[in-house]
């Protein structure tokens, strides 16, 4: 573990921060804002088009800043599959914003950064597996040498089998897809990624669970029309914190990317620089936990807004100022001695609103990452991390922290028990369940997976 206790994890502080880009510092006693922004629909007819979008969004962005007195900014572009299909434009794009930047940088001096996140294109009807992974990793070759600071992915090996079984209440496929066959993909990216990297002087800032964590979360809703167990969708958290580790195994510094709420975990067990999600997000989607993922975080994002005209500016404007205010009141805190005070305020407004908030408070998220320590074998942490956000949940229900109704309980001690019930080792599991889900899933293929 890079944290020793649980209370040292705090909002803008690192263990290993990284100075990277135009002079931008992460995790060295300040939290920096992450703008997230998408193309306005129909500007993705042409190349001309795309392009000119992500300028207009850039110096839209880097102007907003200035009038704002942000002297520390990242930018996220987070590329669609048409772009990624087209690793040439994807390039054209980075370098059109990167000459941007280098602008605003030498005449104003605001210390900046720009993450591209290439998009996971597998999956795609009119791509094999293997065409995808080499145009996705083409992607990366040409981004990274147009001049991105950090390289970053949403991948989703395992989700075929993992979207099956969520929606079945199936925590054999969960744990199958998070521990064996999404582990065995994230070895395979990250190695690359981590080497194109290196070869570009890039920084490799991670993955993110966001297509089987958030894909709980977001099904999970909130009170009033769930689709989903409350508890099932902590679990799933807890589970996915060992796949989204291993980016970090093969190489991978961080700052991790914002969709991972998981992130916390990762943070107490790695040390590194995380961007995290929480109130500022609510323009892409709904959660029951605004507040305590800021406890933690190093970059604050928006996760991602779309380029429309508003009464305030565009989209990217307008939530680059609400972040920047987000920011600017850690800051001073950090400023003036008083982070210990807002980080608890932030962490008792959510912790005990939710499982799903309770498993990423840093307490909670400590003992998860010490367990994901403790277990060598990737499978085996897997399991017991599970256990472990079962036994939090537990305890919090014991002391009358927490309150969930008879409907939870049940789907906790089904999990429990389910977990409890699986093989110790990934072979046997292997063994029992790879027929039924290639037979059960068309687009599930073990040799994906080396198996």
């Amino acid at each position: 573990m890079a944290y020793k206790k649980p209370i040292d994890l705090i909002f803008g502080k690192s263990l290993n921060p990284l100075k990277y880009g135009f002079d931008l510092e992460v995790g060295n006693g300040k939290v920096i804002p992450e703008v997230k922004y998408w193309p306005r629909r129909g500007t993705e007819d042409s190349v001309q088009k795309t392009v000119k979008e992500f300028k207009e969004i850039t110096i839209d962005l880097l102007e907003r800043a200035v009038s704002l007195g942000i002297s520390d900014l990242q930018l996220e572009t987070e590329l669609n599959y048409k772009v990624t299909e087209n690793p040439k434009l994807a390039r054209e794009i980075i370098e059109t914003q990167i000459n941007i930047m280098d602008k605003f940088y030498i005449k104003y001096g605001i210390r900046i950064a720009l993450r591209a996140t290439i998009a996971d294109i597998r999956g795609l009807r009119d791509l094999t597996f293997q065409n995808a992974l080499q145009t996705i990793f083409e992607a990366f070759e040409e981004v990274a040498d147009a001049g991105a600071h950090v390289l970053s992915i949403e991948s989703l090996g395992g989700k075929e089998v993992f979207d099956y079984s969520l929606l079945r209440g199936d925590i054999e496929g969960i744990i199958y897809s998070l521990g064996i066959l999404a582990v065995r993909d994230m070895k395979r990216l990250w190695r690359e990624i981590v080497n194109i990297a290196r070869r570009h002087n890039s920084i490799a800032g991670g993955d993110t669970a966001c297509g089987f964590a958030n894909t709980a979360m977001k099904l999970a809703n909130g009170y009033l029309k769930p689709m989903l167990p409350h508890t099932y969708a902590a679990i799933i958290r807890a589970l996915s914190a060992s796949r989204s580790l291993v980016a970090y195994e093969m190489g991978a510094q961080g700052p991790g990317k914002d969709c991972g709420y998981e992130n916390v975990i990762i943070k107490a067990v790695t040390g590194y620089p995380m961007s995290m999600e929480g109130k500022s997000s609510a323009v892409a989607h709904s959660s029951l936990f605004g507040n305590i993922v800021a406890a933690t975080c190093d970059l604050w994002s928006n996760e991602q807004v779309e380029n429309i005209k508003l009464f305030g500016g565009t989209g990217p404007q307008v939530f680059l100022e609400i972040l920047h205010y987000d920011v600017e009141l850690m800051n001073i805190a950090l400023r003036m001695g008083r982070e210990r005070v807002l980080r608890q305020m932030m962490v008792e407004s959510d912790m005990y609103r939710d499982p799903q908030s309770l498993i990423l408070s840093p307490s909670s998220a400590w003992r998860i990452g010490h367990i994901l320590v403790e277990n060598n074998d990737i499978y085996t942490r897997t399991l017991q991390a599970g256990l472990e956000a079962i036994s939090i949940i537990r305890e919090s229900l014991e002391k009358k922290l927490l309150k969930i109704d008879l409907k939870e309980k049940k789907w906790l001690n089904k999990l429990e028990n389910k977990i409890r019930s699986l093989p110790e080792e990934e072979n046997i599991l292997i063994d029992r369940v790879e027929r039924k889900y290639r037979i059960k899933i068309p687009s599930f293929n073990p040799r994906n997976y080396e198996i």
